[in-house]
């Protein structure tokens, strides 16, 4: 009797669980996505079949199987497993987990899986407790996190476990798991006798953004309000059971940057429809207008420069009236610069030239100021031979004369032939050959060389501006 009653409570226990918990998957077999750590031959699914896991951080957004999948390895491990949510626990707990994987490692019996959910919800000192029991192998670590690791976890506990990367259901997954759930008469709705329309599963399986839980919520939530009805699930009733599109975006992580890095690189690319969908993207999970109108002017003047000087001035316009009107409207004048931008000619060689002038200034002889252009405007400054000989450009029939004011032959700016730059590059070419005859008795101005495209050194990373998230 012992028996049944028991078997009837685990039903109970079962049915009283929602739908996206009832329906996760209870062997690999059932497990749907991941193929690219988890399909046959894969180093994941050579770990668990072989059960030599080693410690690992499952990282992904929410309802990509992160948990379901240590669930998994629960049943089909040798080793002991112990269950926490770092959200709930602290160092008391961690602790007490692991003095008895400990033990259980001194008298020879099973090691120990730690599985810890929503492992960034631990700080530096909670994670730190875990390092030396991971390092010595006293525990093997599953974390689980919708967080980047390299963000929010220690680099010492990242640097002793395996990342797997999960990314979000395709929709023909999300697609077969809401089918299998209409199936599933022991843990599904099979039961209830509501039918679904073709079109309303597909609507869930394209809008849930590749997240299990939302879709077989939705799915759920709509089946049981048409029990007891001769109404089918409709696209009408889908629509209505999904909830408000919750997108995922932590102002503070990767999400973060990920979106400023996509909407800074498509203006670069000059793509305005990509620009204005991560712009998009970022006003509508809330990000801070400000931090976006800066992202445009820092683009419009790295990345399109003297082009279209006119660039920066709309940049900087949008991020005015942006400031000025707020949210809403202020996603219009950032829509607009960034379309402007992304549709200008481009050119970096504003950037190109101050990294590499920093370059020199840094690492370089700092050159004195020539004495012709030093202050002169005190008493005893010409004793001094300050500001002797200096020539006024202004004098000349074409307000320029060909003086030196460096006291180097050295080239900085290199613009490029488009836009007004085009200009700039054969007027500084023509100006940089008269110069040197200047400067050198005896040399005719010939045709001056085409300026260098290739960029200096930077500190930045390679094919992006340290200034900058792109």
């Amino acid at each position: 009797m012992a028996g049944l009653f028991d078997k009837q409570e685990a039903q109970a226990r079962l049915q009283a669980q929602p739908l996206a918990a009832r329906m996760r998957p209870r062997t690999l077999a059932e497990f749907v996505g991941q193929q690219h750590f988890l399909g046959q031959g894969k180093l994941l699914w050579r770990m668990l079949h072989a059960d030599r896991l080693g410690s690992v951080i499952f990282y992904g957004p929410p309802g990509a199987g992160k948990t379901s999948l240590a669930e998994i390895i629960a049943q089909h491990t040798r080793s002991q497993f112990c269950k926490l949510n770092a959200a709930s626990a602290g160092v008391k707990e961690v602790r007490t987990a692991l003095d008895d994987a400990r033990r259980r490692l001194e008298t020879g019996s099973r090691r120990t899986v730690l599985f810890i959910d929503e492992l960034h919800h631990f700080n530096r000192t909670q994670q730190d407790v875990l390092l030396p029991d991971v390092e010595e192998g006293v525990v093997t670590l599953i974390g689980a996190t919708t967080a980047n690791p390299f963000f929010s976890l220690v680099s010492p506990l990242v640097s002793r476990s395996r990342v797997f990367e999960f990314q979000p259901l395709s929709a023909a997954d999300l697609l077969g798991l809401l089918q299998r759930a209409l199936a599933d008469r022991e843990r599904g709705l099979g039961n209830t006798g509501v039918p679904a329309q073709p079109e309303a599963l597909q609507f869930l399986a394209e809008v849930s953004d590749g997240d299990a839980r939302r879709a077989l919520s939705a799915l759920e939530v709509g089946v049981l309000s048409l029990v007891g009805t001769d109404q089918p699930f409709d696209l009408a009733c889908a629509q209505e059971s999904i909830q408000k599109k919750q997108i995922q975006y932590d102002r503070t992580g990767d999400s973060h940057y990920d979106a400023a890095s996509a909407l800074i690189k498509s203006m670069r690319g000059s793509d305005p429809d990509a620009a204005v969908y991560w712009l998009a993207r970022m006003l509508e999970a809330g990000e801070d207008p400000r931090f976006v109108a800066r992202r445009i002017v820092i683009c419009a003047a790295e990345d399109v420069g003297n082009a279209d000087p006119q660039a920066l001035l709309v940049a900087q316009a949008a991020a005015q009236a942006t400031d000025f009107l707020g949210m809403p409207e202020g996603r219009i004048p950032l829509a607009q610069a960034a379309i402007y931008i992304a549709l200008a000619p481009k050119s970096n060689a504003s950037l190109v030239a101050i990294d590499a002038a920093l370059d020199d200034i840094r690492n370089q002889r700092i050159l004195p100021v020539p004495r012709h252009l030093r202050d002169a405007h005190y008493a005893g400054a010409r004793q001094l031979g300050h500001g002797a000989e200096y020539r006024y450009p202004h004098d000349a029939p074409e307000g320029w004369i060909p003086q030196d004011y460096l006291g180097i032959d050295r080239h900085y700016y290199e613009p490029v032939p488009r836009g007004v730059e085009a200009t700039f590059r054969q007027r500084l070419a023509e100006w940089r050959a008269r110069r040197t005859a200047e400067n050198r008795p005896g040399v005719t101005p010939g045709p001056a060389a085409g300026p260098s495209t290739t960029p200096p050194p930077s500190s930045g990373p390679t094919g992006s501006s340290p200034t900058s998230h792109g």
